[in-house]
């Protein structure tokens, strides 16, 4: 894919997430979505490219919708043809969360990003809108963990593999009745339990970074954000693993339909032989080249959030790259008028 995409990319995350902020702590996490949503799609479609939504966002809450399928870049106008040379045009998958958590936003919380995967056309596994069991590590603990292993025994794993006591060891779990015995199993191996109300693809995607002093995310999240997740732990040469989880009964919310057996006609049809089959990341986020990137909209373990000043905003996003190999902290400084001071800090 083209680096100038690759930089454009950068300003969709950041336009979400400084459109997003405007509403934070103002308990409206639809219209914190909303805006992210229209912010992403706006600048997507400023981009130089033929670009499609293989995993969008906001079907369980019935928020608003960059919808599987859209088609967003300059390459999808109706005029393309006049400047958009098919033959030397890639077409691009990508994978959306303009606001992942939402609730976050509403109520001022920490860990909320805007949020995005790429790769070229066919490169990322078009999730359901089911949810997911994951677990995510570090690089050490590369194919040494497995998701089918007990908490008590990939929490040794790590261990071993990092040289620390498991009494060290951070594991963040998402706050919902279903991981009650995860929990108590966790804390009973000796590790650390972090707690988080929304927002997995930040956890997941912190353990591949050494001092995020996160070591392992584990439970179940929503799948489509496994796949973002997996894009980024992919491209960092983290340890990623989800398994689709399409019972009821499981998850506890009523939010995946109304029995099992609906859910595995469900994912029949959508060509998913195999409901149990667990996917690493390079099966999740298959393409050549791969590319995620995120902007803090509040602050959290990787990004400081959105803060505005006078004329104003300053922005920290992380791009990590599959192509360069390279993880990229961008700090920017927007102006939306003249302003009066730029903040440094």
């Amino acid at each position: 894919m083209d680096n100038v995409i690759g930089l454009e990319i950068i300003e969709v995350v950041e336009q979400a997430a400084i459109a997003s902020a405007r509403w934070m702590g103002k308990g409206e996490k639809n219209t914190a979505d909303q805006v992210a949503v229209e912010a992403m799609r706006n600048r997507m479609n400023q981009i130089h490219m033929r670009g499609r939504i293989v995993i969008g966002e906001g079907e369980r809450d019935d928020a608003p919708m960059l919808y599987i399928g859209e088609e967003v870049g300059i390459c999808t106008q109706e005029d393309a043809k006049n400047y958009c040379n098919p033959d030397e045009l890639v077409e691009i998958d990508i994978a959306v969360d303009p606001c992942e958590g939402t609730n976050l936003v509403a109520y001022g919380q920490n860990g909320s990003m805007a949020v995005l995967a790429i790769s070229e056309k066919g490169g990322l596994f078009a999730a359901p809108d089911f949810y997911m069991k994951k677990l995510a590590a570090p690089q050490a603990a590369k194919n040494h963990v497995d998701i089918n292993k007990s908490a008590t025994e990939n929490l040794q794993i790590i261990s071993d593999c990092l040289d620390r006591a498991v009494e060290e060891l951070v594991v963040v779990v998402m706050d919902r009745p279903r991981h009650k015995d995860l929990i108590s199993e966790i804390r009973k191996a000796g590790a650390r339990v972090r707690l988080i109300a929304d927002g997995d693809v930040s956890a997941a995607v912190s353990c591949g970074f050494s001092g995020s002093n996160i070591h392992a995310l584990m439970g179940i999240g929503a799948a489509p954000e496994g796949v973002i997740s997996a894009a980024a732990m992919r491209c960092l040469g983290g340890h990623f693993q989800g398994q689709l989880i399409y019972d009821p009964e499981v998850v506890k919310t009523g939010l995946i339909g109304e029995s099992k057996q609906g859910n595995l006609d469900r994912l029949t049809e959508m060509g998913i032989e195999d409901p149990d089959k667990v996917y690493n990341a390079e099966e999740l986020a298959s393409g050549e080249t791969v590319l995620f990137a995120a902007c803090g909209i509040t602050p959290g373990t990787l990004m400081e959030g959105v803060r505005f000043f006078g004329g104003g905003a300053r922005t920290q996003s992380l791009v990590i790259s599959s192509q360069s190999k390279t993880a990229r902290f961008v700090d920017t400084v927007h102006m939306f008028e003249k302003p009066k001071y730029i903040q440094l800090r």
